[in-house]
């Protein structure tokens, strides 16, 4: 366990003191030491500026849709993977869904653009039938279904992997009961698959809740110039933007201990509602 520890230690916790700069106006070749404190000034620039509030406008969006159909999308798949009568059907299922995981955000976008982009496969097969092209690489109104379908697509089949393995633990006496009761196969999934799941969906959802406010740094760096800022702009790239690219390092670092705090609290309160329902939640 030593080498995780000291990961977690020196790259995680210890991280923690950098956000000391989050009350100084940072200038790096000073240090923290050498830079001027400014208190909570950055934290009061951070209320006021609209570009703040567009970015996090544009989080909880994305966020909002990735919850809606991203977060039951493994659920819904490893429910069917565990109802495939053949081993090597199943097995073979299973890799083809989860390459996509494997595969780095740089070429998930490369295949989009090549697939949807103006000059790409369907837009060269809807000129070749006489149709319009659809609009759909660097259009705004497509931005955020596109990010949602994008991580459908790699991500899902990985995804499935906790809830695979909780559907092993479910006792398959419970499904030969509830058959022999006359239960069909949507009664056996709502009164035995899913209250099997439940503690896993619980557990997954507070912790996606801790990350409401990431969206995905790399997939919406990389598209954020091609569909523009007022509608890919979100609190990770704002915050990379402004420091590491603007310079303003004691500013971007208080956006980012807000949202770090922010996340924070979402954890604790989601497992004190999962407490008050008779839940484990993630911790006691």
């Amino acid at each position: 366990m030593a080498p995780a520890v000291a990961y977690f230690a020196v790259f995680h916790y210890g991280a923690l003191f950098g956000y000391a700069i989050a009350f100084q106006d940072y200038v790096p070749f000073l240090g923290v030491g050498g830079s001027t404190w400014v208190g909570f000034d950055n934290f009061a620039q951070l209320v006021e500026d609209p570009a703040v509030w567009s970015a996090v406008v544009n989080t909880l969006q994305i966020s909002g849709l990735q919850l809606v159909f991203f977060f039951p999308a493994p659920i819904a798949l490893a429910i069917f993977l565990h109802s495939l009568t053949y081993g090597t059907v199943r097995r073979f299922v299973q890799s083809v869904v989860y390459l996509p995981h494997f595969i780095s955000w740089v070429i998930v976008v490369a295949l989009f653009q090549q697939m949807l982009g103006g000059a790409g496969l369907l837009n060269t097969w809807l000129a070749d039938n006489g149709w319009h092209a659809i609009d759909i690489i660097g259009n705004p109104s497509a931005f955020q279904p596109l990010m949602v379908v994008q991580i459908i697509w790699k991500d899902c089949g990985w995804g499935t992997i906790i809830f695979l393995a909780a559907l092993y633990q479910v006792n398959e006496q419970l499904y030969e009961a509830s058959a022999i009761d006359g239960a069909g196969y949507w009664r056996r999934l709502w009164h035995v698959t899913l209250p099997g799941l439940r503690p896993i969906i619980l557990l997954l959802f507070i912790l996606k809740l801790g990350d409401i406010l990431s969206v995905g740094f790399e997939q919406m760096f990389l598209q954020r110039d091609a569909f523009g800022p007022e509608v890919a702009e979100v609190l990770d790239t704002f915050v990379y933007y402004t420091g590491v690219a603007g310079g303003d390092w004691g500013y971007a670092t208080a956006v980012g201990l807000v949202k770090g705090v922010l996340g924070a609290v979402l954890v604790f309160a989601a497992n004190k509602v999962a407490h008050r329902i008779g839940e484990e939640g993630i911790y006691r």
